[in-house]
């Protein structure tokens, strides 16, 4: 069911592929926190002066939130006590996602401060409260006669900030249930919960790998922060010591996954079946209004496309020179000694030229961000890994980022810029309840700005090594991207379908269907190796059902996208500025359709993989 309001947070948006957290380039030791240079820290005092303002914020919503169960059962009153209901839980979610995010930022600046910690907990079990104490107000809203609803919209101009979400909130009435039911299914989250959570303290704090020899013959202990760095490595031994290592342990606790995966499987069947869903995908699709066609034609649409993914495959073989191509040669570049380095202020500037297509207003409020103090720029020790952007609504967006000088780090930049500069047009243009967007269209702000970069730097470099780095680099992004997050969808999709149909996720059965669909998409060319089948147990995404999906329809988007800015001017960076700026106004399909984009269609993805394979006969002819 579509929740108008989170409790717990603005937008936050984690990078896909966040860059490796890093000290301050030149430092031989991460630095503490106090030595980063103050222009290269956000300023989170634009939320709170102070820890004691804080407090005192926290202590006004804890007094306000009694204030809700005056409107308990009157909402049907009148219109004006339907808006000041309204009114007041706006009220209490903007002020709990200011706390929230000043809590959790200042926890994320150093997760060794116990203090942050604390209130960060604190705020949280406050914040379920506020969820639990208006779990009332959806279920109200329905029970009044459509007739005398209708009268209230047309005759308040207070309630017309919330025309949207009524016209949602309707079309959902089937699926909301009573109050006392939507205030035990609200409470039910923590218990329900346990699987993702038991999944990530195995996966994550208990799980030990063992020792492998790296490229210099040093022994070295095996993690899956570590995992990436060995399974590009140039040394073939190698890629293949840790990817054995990694999936052997991970089969070890094979049953223990599929118990976890399984148990979360059931939680969100119950949540559909009680809500009246059809299927989990059909609950999972219905907040943004995206039929399960959708679902199935983008599935069906990569199947009818997988030569050109099976013809990558097979240059690879050739330009690695293997006479078999196993699956942890799958992540090598095909370039060694290619080094592309930015310092921070060479890295901006890159971004900042590569964006141009979006248009000078676009840019200058970039600039304005990178200005006033958006952007956490470099490691300190106990700071969050990888890189997020956090939207506060009513402040400006804020962003997280570990710069080590690589290219990656700037894509990085383009990507979290990208999110940042969405949350701060939506939150200009909307009011606060039509300002939060769907994650169906946050993934294309964030991508087309990562689109640009790369389109600009294969214009414009010259030298062919970097020019074959780069290359290899875009394909591989569509590869991990949308054919490999295809096969996640598929593959939910198909496990979902079975324990629906009321059949055990047993171990057994979950490595058979990740064996026979790694086949299927990699093609015959490439040697399906048995360690392979336990990767199921590693992605953490299966624990939000049907969100990966969104990854390959957002970055299709963006691909079309970023081809109209680039090619029409004006006019699609007019269309473009009007898709930032209608935040959650509607349904993301009809938001992209008015940009230019109609996601319904297989259009999108096929000029998706149409790039891929016009990159792929330019990858051949520098081979």
């Amino acid at each position: 069911m579509a929740k108008p309001i989170s409790f717990v947070s603005n937008t936050i948006f984690a990078s896909p592929s966040p860059s490796a957290a890093s000290s301050m380039p030149g430092n031989s030791k991460v630095p503490e926190r106090n030595e980063i240079p103050a222009e290269y820290k956000w300023q989170l005092s634009d939320i709170y002066s102070d820890d004691a303002a804080w407090e005192n914020h926290f202590s006004s919503l804890k007094a306000n939130l009694p204030n809700v169960a005056e409107y308990k059962g009157q909402l049907a009153n009148s219109s004006q006590t339907l808006a000041n209901c309204l009114k007041l839980r706006d009220e209490i979610a903007i002020l709990g996602g200011k706390l929230y995010a000043y809590a959790r930022m200042h926890r994320d600046e150093n997760s060794g401060i116990a203090k942050y910690q604390a209130i960060t907990g604190k705020l949280e079990s406050l914040l379920a409260e506020a969820g639990a104490a208006t779990a009332f107000i959806e279920p109200e809203i329905l029970s009044i006669a459509d007739e005398k609803l209708a009268n209230f919209r047309a005759t308040d101009q207070n309630l017309k900030d919330y025309a949207f979400y009524f016209d949602n909130l309707t079309r959902q009435k089937k699926h909301i249930l009573s109050p006392l039911e939507e205030e035990i299914l609200s409470r039910s989250s923590e218990a329900t919960n346990a699987p993702e959570n038991i999944f990530n303290m195995l996966a994550h704090a208990d799980l030990r790998f063992p020792e492998i020899t790296d490229e210099t013959g040093n022994k070295v202990q095996l993690s899956e922060g570590r995992y990436h760095s060995f399974i590009i490595s140039q040394n073939r031994q190698v890629r293949q010591n840790a990817f054995k290592a990694l999936f052997d342990t991970y089969n070890q606790y094979r049953n223990t996954f599929a118990a976890t995966l399984g148990g979360s499987v059931k939680k969100n069947i119950f949540y559909a079946k009680t809500r009246k869903y059809q299927s989990v995908l059909e609950s999972a699709l219905e907040d943004d209004n995206v039929p399960t066609k959708v679902y199935d034609n983008l599935i069906d649409t990569i199947h009818n496309n997988l030569a050109p993914l099976h013809r990558y495959v097979t240059l690879k073989k050739k330009a690695l020179q293997l006479n078999e191509i196993h699956m942890y040669d799958l992540y090598t570049p095909l370039v060694r000694d290619v080094n592309l380095t930015y310092d921070y202020k060479d890295g901006l500037e890159l971004v900042q030229t590569a964006l141009a297509p979006l248009g000078p207003e676009y840019l200058a409020n970039l600039n304005k961000g990178l200005n006033s103090g958006w952007i956490d720029v470099y490691e300190n020790k106990g700071k969050q890994t990888g890189a997020y952007s956090w939207g506060v609504y009513g402040i400006h967006p804020f962003v997280l980022l570990n710069y080590h000088n690589k290219y990656d780090d700037v894509s990085t930049i383009a990507h979290e810029l990208g999110h940042a500069l969405h949350s701060y047009y939506s939150y200009a243009s909307q009011p606060y309840p039509t300002s939060n967007y769907s994650i169906f269209t946050a993934e294309v702000a964030s991508t087309t700005n990562e689109v640009l970069l790369m389109d600009y730097m294969l214009k414009t470099t010259t030298n062919k090594r970097e020019k074959l780095f780069l290359v290899n680099q875009y394909l591989e992004s569509v590869r991990a991207t949308v054919y490999r997050q295809t096969m996640f969808a598929e593959f939910e999709k198909l496990i979902y379908q079975k324990s629906e149909q009321g059949e055990t996720l047993t171990a057994d059965l979950l490595d058979a269907l990740w064996h026979d669909l790694n086949s299927q998409y990699y093609g015959a060319e490439t040697t399906i190796d048995k360690e392979i089948d336990v990767e199921w147990a590693r992605i953490p995404h299966f624990y939000s059902s049907f969100y990966v999906y969104q990854y390959v329809t957002g970055y299709s988007a963006a691909t079309a996208l970023a081809d109209q800015v680039i090619h029409q001017g004006t006019p699609a960076q007019e269309r473009y500025l009007g898709f930032l700026k209608s935040g959650g106004s509607d349904y993301p399909l009809n938001i992209l359709k008015q940009a230019g984009v109609d996601m319904s269609s297989p259009q999108p993805i096929i000029t998706t993989l149409n790039k891929f394979s016009t990159l792929l006969d330019e990858l051949e002819k520098i081979i």
